[in-house]
C-alpha cells in the first residue's frame, strides 16, 4: 500500500541548493517524489546562534515503507550528506522531517507525525501550502492554507528563484 508523506527540507550550510537537490535524489530511493515546492530563503528561528539563512523546500512522496522505516532511510540520508546534531537548531547541511504521513497520528519517541511544530512555522507551511494547501493536518482538523493564514508575522520567509541564490550561505542577510 502506497502512502503519501510530506517531507520538509531545509539547509543553511555550505551550496544549500546542491544540498537539497542531493537529499532530494536520496529520497526518490524511498518512493516517488510526486510534488516539489519552489526553494524558500527563510530567517533561522527558534534560536539564539548566528547563522546563514536556510532554504526550505517541501516534497510529497509516495512511499510503500512504513512511517518508522521512512524515518531511518531520512536519517541515513542526513548523516550520509554530513549532518551532525552538534548544537539544538544550530546550522545544518541538511535537515529531513516527515510533516505528513497519509492521515496518520504517530507518537513513539522516535517520531511524531504530524510534526510537532509544523503548524507553528511559516518556513515549513508556506512550501508545503504550495503543493498541498487542501491538505488537513489530522489533529487540528484545519488545511495548510488555513494554519498559514493563521500565522502571525514576523518569519522572514520568501519564494526565491535559483539565479538569486549565492552559491555559498556564508553572508549574513
Amino acid at each position: 500500500m502506497r502512502t503519501t508523506a510530506y517531507l520538509s527540507l531545509g539547509s543553511n550550510l555550505g551550496n544549500r541548493e546542491a544540498n537539497l537537490n542531493h537529499a532530494i535524489e536520496q529520497i526518490e530511493e524511498s518512493g516517488s517524489v510526486v510534488a516539489r515546492s519552489s526553494w524558500y530563503e527563510t530567517e533561522p528561528v527558534e534560536t539564539t546562534e548566528e547563522q546563514g539563512w536556510f532554504l526550505n523546500c517541501a516534497v510529497a512522496l509516495e512511499t510503500e515503507f512504513m512511517a518508522p522505516e521512512l524515518l531511518a532511510r531520512v536519517l541515513a540520508i542526513e548523516q550520509s550528506m554530513g549532518r551532525k546534531r552538534i548544537t539544538a537548531k544550530g546550522p545544518r547541511i541538511i535537515d529531513v522531517d516527515i510533516l505528513l504521513f497519509g492521515d496518520a497520528v504517530i507518537d513513539t519517541a522516535d517520531l511524531t507525525v504530524p510534526h510537532p511544530g509544523m503548524h507553528t512555522r511559516r518556513f515549513v507551511l508556506a512550501p508545503l501550502a504550495e503543493i498541498a494547501p487542501e491538505i488537513r493536518h489530522p489533529l487540528l482538523n484545519r488545511t495548510v492554507r488555513e494554519l498559514v493564514d493563521a500565522l502571525p508575522g514576523g518569519q522572514a520567509v520568501r519564494k526565491v528563484k535559483t539565479q538569486d541564490l549565492t552559491t555559498d550561505n556564508t553572508d549574513k542577510h
